[in-house]
Parts: C-alpha cells; structure tokens; sequence
C-alpha cells in the first residue's frame, strides 16, 4: 500500500540552473534564455499543496518581456554608437587640406613658416614666446603684444634670433605669461596650428590627423578648424609691410603736391590770347559806329 506521504511529496529539485557566459566580456552573465529556463523550472518544480500565486506568474512573464525589449534596445543602442563612431572617423576626411588648432609644444620645421599661439586664461601683463631645439638652447624669443584672454597666434618663419634660417628639424615652444600683482597668476597654454596632410584609421578609437608641423592628433583634441589660407600676421612681416605701406602712402602724396604745383604754376606764366588788329576797312567802320553813338 502506497504512504499517502509518498504522494504528497515534492518533485525532487533538478539543478536546471543554466550558465550563461558573454563571448565578449568572459564573465558570467545571464541572458534571457536563461532566465525563460529558470521560468519553466519553477513551474514544473513547483509545490502541489502552495502552487505560484497566477498574479506572481504574471508578473514575472511580464518581467521577462520587459528582459527581452532591453536586451534589443541594448542591442540597437550598441549599433547605433558603432555607426556614429564609423560616421565621425569617416568626417575626418574633410580635414585634410585644412588648417587645425590644437595644444601642443612640440612643432617641426621643415622650410615652410609654422603659426604658433598661445591661449591665456585672463589678461596678462605680459608674455614671452622662446622656441627650442632638440638641445634645450633658445634660438629665438618673441614678446606678442596680444595679452587678453582668449587664443592669440604668430607665424614663426624659421629664423633664429640673429635672422638666420634654422636647421630642418624638432623645436619645442616655451611659454612664459605674468599677472598683474605679487601673487597673481595666470596660466599659458601653448598651441599649433597646422595643416592636415592625412589621416590614420588604424588605431580604435579617434582617428589620428598628420599635420605639417609633424604632430599626430586626435580628433578628440582639436580645438579650431580654419581654412588653409587663413593669413595669421608674422612678427616679421608685419613691421615690412608697415614700412611699405607707409612708402606707397609718401609715393601718392607726392604725386598729388606735383599735380597741383604743375597746375597753379602753368595758370601763374599763361598769358591770355593777344587780340587780333583791325584792318583800315575795320577801323573805319569802327570810328562811324562810335562817331554815330556819339551823336
């Protein structure tokens, strides 16, 4: 005779308790197969003498709905950023050619002048530009009169101090800005700006611009964007083309004084047309009509 005990008793428990593992990650994760596998275990493992409540049940598929929209909206949202990331190292394409402003100290130069700046976080008093070689030793200082807050740039045309071309190579720009007052300070961030002659999409990631001034910069650390033919004033060449300005200035003004000297001076010596004299039939007919008149 079957114990009624016997009847009573719970199915033994079955370990159907799966291991889920992310192929990406490695580690231990539970998806939603695993969690509909769990759902059917409980149901079939349940008690006879307490069944789930119907109103837990559903609950709980109404949990695993919600599971499986934000495993796809996770899946979406995951392939959307990889798009956009793709778009925006694709973007950087249009870079080339054009002219990028980012921080750094480190240029080179190769024969073509280099526009070097700085960015100020406040008005400075002043501020001192020294350029470097591979050795440390200053080649040549500036002293830019352009102290605001704000980005501030010159061209640097690869002469040292003494006027002389420097070698191809490495430079390093030094910055050195002053506050107003004894403990006032300020901050100084060098920059370059140069132009993009390539793109690198190897690396994860940003992709990686080459500029002409031997950097490689990500795109994450660009700060303007011009176009290439962008003139920015040289420390040099801004004294020249005052003096030549100055030259076409004096050139004009004496063209004018020469005009108006020649004028006055050709009205002052002219002298007004000699009048004709009358013949003997003139005069006579001249003398009858004043005769006449005089009547």
């Amino acid at each position: 005779m079957t114990d009624i005990s016997e009847i009573f008793t719970p199915a033994p428990t079955l370990n159907t308790t799966p291991t889920y593992t992310d192929s990406t990650s490695g580690a231990d994760a539970m998806g939603k197969e695993d969690f509909l596998t769990l759902l059917v275990a409980q149901l079939q493992n349940q008690d006879p003498m307490n069944p789930d409540d119907p109103t837990e049940f559903t609950a709980q598929l109404a949990q695993f709905s919600s599971l499986e929209q934000l495993f796809n909206l996770n899946e979406s949202i995951d392939g959307m950023v990889g798009s956009q990331q793709e778009s925006d190292r694709l973007s950087s394409l249009e870079l080339i050619g054009k002219e990028i402003v980012y921080p750094g100290s480190d240029l080179t130069f190769n024969g073509d002048s280099v526009n070097v700046g700085y960015q100020l976080d406040g008005t400075a008093t002043s501020v001192t530009m020294y350029i470097q070689d591979e050795q440390g030793e200053t080649i040549t200082t500036f002293h830019p009169t352009e102290l605001q807050k704000g980005e501030h740039f010159l061209k640097w045309d690869g002469l040292d101090s003494d006027g002389n071309e420097v070698p191809h190579g490495k430079y390093t720009l030094v910055l050195e800005a002053k506050a107003a007052g004894e403990d006032a300070t300020i901050a100084a961030s060098p920059l370059v700006q140069s132009e993009v002659t390539g793109v690198d999409f190897s690396n994860d990631g940003d992709a990686i611009l080459h500029t002409l001034a031997g950097a490689e910069v990500g795109t994450s650390s660009i700060i303007g964007v011009y176009q290439a033919d962008k003139t920015i004033t040289s420390v040099n060449e801004s004294e020249e083309e005052d003096s030549i300005v100055e030259e076409a200035e004096e050139a004009i003004l004496d063209e004018v004084i020469d005009e108006i000297t020649s004028d006055v001076a050709g009205t002052s010596t002219s002298q007004p047309p000699e009048e004709s004299a009358y013949t003997d039939e003139e005069q006579i007919e001249q003398d009858s009509l004043q005769h006449y008149l005089a009547g």
